[in-house]
Formats: structure tokens, C-alpha cells, sequence
């Protein structure tokens, strides 16, 4: 693997790691290529719907999902005392049916938990559980994984493993652990037959997603099918900790093109990572959410969210790669400031006419150029090819003032969101699948900058990275898409309007938008219990 002295400054990774990488010594990681490849192949065996029932697995997660509704509707006949207790109970049995239904629901679960502001907090609350304390596997069972598919007795390769996990998700568990020659790691186990029940679960799901189209109106914006195709894309990659650990490689690699040294990728260990085995380099900080912990280190939590937007859009926008799973389980801030990133099992990749699209979407938003970026989500796949899009422009009034939904009535906000989905159905519209793990990353941005940086200014921060980005990568605007980055005029018209606020509006924190949300939520609560 190379001495100490050997310099592995071609990625993003700690200063002083207990090993260094050379890429040219990594055992697995041409074996990885392939294998995202073989992974991708086997995606249209798993989405092509049935006309009949995918065996028994259909009943089982029919009975599990029904016995949990079933029983908090029983309960609501005996009266909850408020809402907030209702809506409590029936998350809480959602989510020990996905714990129940195993891997791929969990996965659906984690995928809400990152939803802050979007769904109800209860069940936000529920389904961060599934984060890291699913119920792990047992001692004798990790150590039959790792023995079997690193070929030696446990002993021979750590002088120390914690049987107590670290961490126990929906794909596998991590434990703590020391390798004979010294170097504290992580060891990533994953759980046994997963791989099975995965593939059950996707081929159960694509066949009820068509299905769902035609009754829930709804569920056509959504695009159950497309979802699906999302969730197989991902986690079947995620079954090969080989394909993750060439991510990790991938985005170090990135990070340190992108000069984005507040971030650290953990080294993967150069021989010890196999379909189902993957020990890796042990970092340590803080969590997420523990606000007061790195106050009180000194941390400049502002400047760890400000961080972390940059990143996420440039790593999308300049390589096509971005991590696909942000969320508090899967980073941490270390004690200088830095921000760990971990779990690279869903990573997003976007194809060259996609990052382009998403590329003309970011500087249209910039610019409050409305055709711009109605045509950008056309071509990223939300609108079908033939679209109007000046009548959907008109249709849904984005040529004009936009309106304060603090200022309306419960009534007329729900009327307003039943005319804006209709007219989206009316089009076609879809949620395309790259933009699903962009948005849910989003999401999670969005309950951080509450939690570290509530008094952030929104606005300020937004012109502030769209004009460093104009200006770190204005040859490749010239030459990917013709534009002067001299001739951009930053516009947050647009991005006001998004946040329901007056264009005179010069400065608006997220607290600020907090506030405005809690009081459109209780007028749209207000209307649905009436």
C-alpha cells in the first residue's frame, strides 16, 4: 500500500490517515466499474411490472400495512386527545411495520425522516429512528459475514472488535474495531439476506406502482413507477460495498478538484473491502444536531451550513456527482470545523445532457429567467418533449406577481393547491429521478439550516454562491453553455417568489421562514379538520 510518506492528496481525506491510498494498488476498485454496470442491467428485471401478483410477499406487506392501520384506527375510536397524539401513534406503527418489512422499507422510512418541514413532524420524528437503531444482527452472525468473505478467522485481522454496533440501519451495521497492525477503523457488515429481500421487495412495489396511478390522482405527479426505478437503481448498488467504496473514492476525488477542504471522505481500506465486508478509516466529531457541542468548541456552524450548500450544488453541477443520502446519521463535524461525510452507498450520478439541464435550471433560478428554467425541467425529464411552455407558464401564473400564502385563507390555500396540481397532472408532469435525491437532499439542507444556522440570511446567502460560483467556473459556463459569466445580472425576484415573499423583501432568515410556515401549516390544518 505504499509507506506513510506517500502522498495521498488526490482526494479529499483526512490529514494524517492511518494509511495512504495509491490508486494503483486498490484491489477492488476496476472490479467496482464493472459491477455498478452488471447492477445497472439487472435494474429492468426488477421494474418491469407483472400482471399478476410477485408471490407471497405481496400479502405479507399488505397485512403489515393494514394491521398497523387498522390498529390506530381502532384507537381513534377511543378518542385521542388531540391531533398531534393521533398522528404520534400512527407513525409510530408505521414505523414498526418497515422495521417489520425490512431493508427496502426502512430505506423509504430514512428517505422521510430526512422530510423536516414537509411531512408531519411525528412522523419525521418516528422514522429517524430508522437511521441507525433498526434492531442489529447478532455477534455470531457479523462474524460469520466478515470470516466468509475475507477468508480468515476474526482474530487474525483485528487486534480488537466491538460486538456492540456503532450504528445498525437498514443494509447493514457498522462496528468499531483495531487491526492487528494498530490502525483504529470502522467495519461496515452487511446484514445476511438482504440481497434477497431487497430484490423481493422491488419487484413487489413495481407492481403495485402502476397501479397507483389511476386511483390516486396524485400519485401520477409523484411517478410511483419512476420512484421505484429510483429505489431498485440504488439499492441494488448499495448491496456491493465494493460500488460504495469506489463512491467514496469517486467524490474524494471531486471534493479535492473542487478545492472543498471542509470536507473529508474516511479512506476505504485497500485490500479489506469485499460484496459484503467494508472496513474503512475511524473519524470522529460531532453530530449534527449537536449545536451546543460545537458552539462550544468554537465551531462556526454558519460557515458548516454555507459549506455544505456549495458543495452539494457544485459537486452536481460541474462533475455530475453529488453524495445521494444526506441526512444527521451520515456525517458528522470533526473538532477543526471540518464536515465528515459517510454512507456512500446512493450517490447521484447525472448523465452529461442532465447536468447541463440542471446547469441552465441553477443560473435561470439566479437570474429569475421563468422560460429558462421551465425549459431546464423539460429537458431534465419533468415535462414530456412536446410541452407548451408558455401555457404552462400562464396555467400556472408564473408570469405573474406572486401571492403571499401567509395572507390567504385555509380555503383558498388548499384551492390553490389543488389548481396548481391539477394543472401540473394536466401536462404530465413528473418527478424525474435524478431530481428526487437532489430534492431530498435539499430537504435535509433545509432542517440543518434550522437547527445550526436559523438566523442565516436566506437571500444574501444565495447571491452570495451564485455569484462565487459565476465566478469559480466562468470558463465552463462560456464553454459548456455559451454564456458570459460577465453578463449575468443575479435576480432573486424568482427565489422570493418561491418563498412566498414580496419582492421588496430584502432580507429574510430562516427563522423568519419558520414562522411563516408554521402559520400557513395551522391554517392548511385548520381547513382539512373542518
Amino acid at each position: 500500500m505504499g509507506d506513510v510518506h506517500e502522498s495521498d492528496d488526490w482526494g479529499m481525506f483526512s490529514d494524517h490517515g492511518p494509511w495512504t491510498l495509491r490508486r494503483d494498488e486498490i484491489e477492488w476498485l476496476p472490479t467496482a466499474r464493472r459491477l455498478r454496470q452488471e447492477a445497472l442491467a439487472e435494474l429492468p428485471s426488477l421494474t418491469r411490472p407483472g400482471r399478476i401478483p410477485p408471490g407471497v410477499r405481496v400479502f405479507t406487506v399488505a397485512a403489515r400495512l393494514g394491521a398497523a392501520l387498522g390498529a390506530w384506527r381502532w384507537r381513534k375510536l377511543r378518542r385521542f386527545p388531540d391531533q398531534s397524539a393521533s398522528r404520534f401513534d400512527l407513525s409510530r406503527r408505521l414505523r414498526l411495520a418497515a422495521e417489520a418489512l425490512g431493508p427496502t422499507y426502512i430505506k423509504l422510512g430514512q428517505i422521510i425522516s430526512a422530510g423536516d418541514g414537509l411531512f408531519p413532524p411525528e412522523l419525521v420524528g418516528e422514522f429517524k429512528k430508522l437511521r441507525d437503531q433498526v434492531p442489529s444482527e447478532s455477534p455470531s452472525t457479523v462474524r460469520l459475514t466478515i470470516e466468509e468473505d475475507l477468508g480468515v478467522p476474526l482474530e487474525q485481522l483485528f487486534s480488537s472488535f466491538d460486538e456492540t454496533p456503532l450504528a445498525a440501519a437498514s443494509i447493514a451495521q457498522v462496528h468499531a474495531a483495531t487491526l492487528c497492525s494498530g490502525e483504529e477503523v470502522v467495519v461496515k457488515v452487511q446484514r445476511p439476506t438482504v440481497g434477497r429481500r431487497v430484490r423481493d421487495d422491488l419487484r413487489v412495489m413495481a407492481w403495485i406502482a402502476p397501479r397507483l396511478v389511476g386511483r390516486i390522482r396524485v400519485a401520477s405527479l409523484a411517478n410511483p413507477p419512476a420512484l421505484v426505478e429510483l429505489f431498485a437503481e440504488t439499492i441494488v448498488e448499495e448491496l456491493d460495498f465494493r460500488i460504495e467504496a469506489a463512491n467514496m473514492i469517486d467524490l474524494a476525488v471531486v471534493l479535492r478538484e473542487l478545492d472543498q477542504d471542509r470536507y473529508v471522505v474516511p479512506r476505504p481500506h485497500a485490500t479489506l473491502v469485499t460484496r459484503r465486508v467494508l472496513v474503512m478509516e475511524r473519524l470522529s466529531g460531532f453530530k449534527f444536531d449537536d449545536v451546543a457541542g460545537m458552539h462550544g468548541a468554537g465551531i462556526d456552524t454558519e460557515d458548516v451550513i454555507r459549506t455544505g450548500m456549495i458543495a452539494f450544488m457544485e459537486g452536481a453541477l460541474v462533475h455530475g456527482i453529488f453524495h445521494g443520502d444526506l441526512h444527521g446519521g451520515n456525517l458528522f463535524v470533526m473538532p477543526d470545523g471540518r464536515t465528515a461525510l459517510l454512507d456512500f452507498g446512493i450517490v447521484g450520478r447525472l448523465t452529461q445532457p442532465h447536468r447541463l439541464a440542471f446547469l441552465r435550471l441553477m443560473l435561470a433560478a439566479a437570474t429569475n429567467d421563468v422560460m429558462g428554467q421551465v425549459t431546464a425541467l423539460r429537458d431534465l425529464g419533468a415535462l414530456p418533449p412536446d410541452t407548451d411552455l408558455a401555457a404552462v407558464i400562464s396555467d400556472l401564473g408564473l408570469d405573474r406577481p406572486p401571492v403571499d400564502p401567509t395572507t390567504l385563507t385555509g380555503d383558498q390555500m388548499v384551492r390553490e393547491v389543488q389548481r396548481v396540481v391539477k394543472a401540473l397532472l394536466s401536462y404530465g408532469a413528473r418527478v424525474p429521478k435524478e431530481l428526487m435525491l437532489y430534492v431530498k437532499n435539499l430537504m435535509f439542507l433545509d432542517g440543518a439550516i434550522a437547527r445550526l444556522a436559523p438566523d442565516l440570511d436566506i437571500l444574501a446567502e444565495i447571491a452570495n454562491i451564485s455569484m462565487t460560483f459565476t465566478m469559480r467556473h466562468g470558463e465552463r459556463l462560456n464553454a459548456e453553455l455559451g454564456i458570459d459569466p460577465g453578463g449575468i445580472a443575479i435576480d432573486l425576484s424568482g427565489v422570493k417568489a418561491g418563498f412566498g415573499v414580496d419582492d421588496s423583501v430584502e432580507h429574510l432568515t430562516y427563522r423568519d421562514l419558520q414562522e411563516r410556515r408554521a402559520l400557513i401549516q395551522r391554517r392548511m390544518r385548520s381547513r382539512l379538520r373542518n
